[in-house]
């Protein structure tokens, strides 16, 4: 049995807020096309195609959809798009969306709860910051209409977690963060490092740096703990994915041993591309339209991508961790990890390490003593 995963952007990196660390309005940037518009339900349709080309009955594939903001695309295309490539009878098929939120009420809710969808609901913990940063075409905070968005998905039983970047701001904020997550019972929270730019021309405050990310994380873990010896228990995927990996040798997030893996992020022409940090002209390995999954898999762009090897600095090389983390993720290795080639701090703090020096051994003797059983 053969389990896929695909990430398809059906409006490319059209968007209806104008987030100001939006890293992928960073990779639209270094490419020709900068958009490549909505997704032709032609496109969709040889697409659904190709994949089912490389699927057998008994197989499993989760699809999700990502932006920009996927639904811009519309709800008939959704559903055009999951009724054609649900035909296939004898197959699983797991679907996921990431949303800012703006566009979500009844309608959507609803057929997010029919198709079983897992939604990822884009919310900054915190209205400050949020509203200060997650901004519409008009200048104006979203806060109150990502949290609506929440209420709504809350009211048809839509399944959703919420996915917050973090930002070096937000990150001095840990007591802040986790008073929202149990006021708001936020069961189910994401993360995401908030990236540097590829070129690094504009200083920006918003890149998290890898000092700042072990402090967020360690101060969480204490919080995180007092909710769980009264019984509650909220999910931190980076929580998560550490006893995932460590104790159970299971990498359930991309990087989190250093290895990359082929995503296979589909843009709305079809263009195929490794990993969606890397949406980029000289990583695309071609079109979805015109290959299988398979095909493009054994193409020379995405075996060098999968393949490539890295320097790493000093602090690798004598790190306890290294057997496991391997130097982490390529793309987030600037702001959790050892810093910026060039910059005071690289090489001389590892915010990864700083975290697992920490809470690592207390995290084993949590999943032991709570989740063992």
């Amino acid at each position: 049995m053969k389990r896929l995963s695909l990430l398809i952007k059906p409006a490319s990196s059209l968007c209806n807020m104008r987030c100001k660390y939006c890293f992928y309005h960073d990779v639209g940037e270094h490419r020709e096309n900068i958009s490549y518009g909505i997704m032709k339900r032609e496109t969709a349709e040889k697409i659904i195609e190709n994949i089912n080309r490389d699927l057998d009955d008994g197989d499993e594939i989760t699809i999700a959809f990502q932006g920009g903001e996927p639904t811009l695309a519309g709800l008939p295309w959704f559903e055009f798009f999951t009724n054609t490539m649900g035909s296939r009878q004898k197959i699983k098929i797991n679907w996921a969306l990431q949303t800012n939120g703006l566009l979500i009420d009844d309608s959507w809710a609803q057929f997010l709860n029919k198709k079983k969808f897992l939604t990822g609901l884009s919310i900054d913990a915190n209205a400050d910051i949020h509203d200060s940063i997650r901004i519409d075409t008009g200048g104006k905070g979203t806060f109150e209409k990502c949290m609506k968005a929440k209420t709504v998905l809350e009211k048809h039983e839509a399944e959703f977690n919420i996915l917050c970047v973090l930002t070096n701001e937000l990150a001095n904020e840990p007591d802040k963060v986790w008073r929202f997550i149990t006021r708001e019972r936020i069961r189910f929270i994401q993360f995401i490092p908030c990236l540097e730019s590829f070129d690094e021309k504009e200083s920006t405050p918003y890149p998290l740096k890898p000092a700042h990310f072990a402090h967020f994380y360690t101060r969480l873990y204490y919080w995180w703990m007092k909710e769980l010896e009264k019984g509650e228990y909220y999910s931190v995927k980076l929580f998560d994915d550490t006893a995932n990996y460590f104790f159970r040798k299971i990498p359930s997030s991309c990087g989190i041993n250093g290895r990359c893996n082929a995503q296979y992020v589909v843009e709305a022409d079809g263009s195929v591309y490794p990993c969606d940090f890397y949406v980029l002209d000289e990583y695309n390995t071609g079109k979805l339209t015109e290959h299988t999954l398979r095909e493009l898999f054994e193409t020379p762009v995405m075996q060098a991508f999968l393949r490539e090897k890295r320097d790493l600095p000093q602090i690798c090389q004598s790190c306890l961790y290294l057997k496991y983390c391997n130097g982490g993720c390529r793309r987030m290795n600037r702001v959790m990890y050892f810093g910026a080639p060039g910059s005071p701090a690289y090489g001389s703090v590892c915010g990864y390490k700083m975290f697992l020096d920490k809470c690592l051994s207390p995290l084993e003797h949590t999943v032991r003593q709570h989740f063992s059983k």
